[in-house]
């Protein structure tokens, strides 16, 4: 089994994020390209410990981007997963309340 902060990566923060939480009570988080539902739940429940708080996961699927980089030359930025994670209402992650 993989540990909990291998798959979780890092917080999205976007405008469109905060306003998924603000509203509906979801946080966006960049995960590992190979984690499961299942997996990205279990992790977010021991990494901010909440327990039985977790009501419904959504991922997709994100291509890399076209990057220039210099004057010629360019390349794709990589592909990477995104998890929108819906917890109980009441319920917060700290790491989104503190920026």
């Amino acid at each position: 089994m993989k540990e909990p902060h291998d798959i979780l990566i890092r917080p999205v923060i976007t405008e469109k994020g905060i306003r998924l939480r603000e509203t509906f009570n979801q946080y966006c988080f960049e995960v590992d390209r190979n984690a499961n539902k299942i997996e990205i739940r279990q992790a977010v429940e021991e990494v901010f410990d909440i327990k039985d708080k977790v009501l419904k996961v959504r991922t997709v699927s994100m291509s890399g981007k076209w990057k220039r980089r210099g004057r010629r030359g360019g390349g794709y930025q990589p592909d990477w997963k995104k998890a929108v994670v819906s917890v109980v209402k009441g319920v917060e992650i700290k790491i989104f309340e503190e920026s």
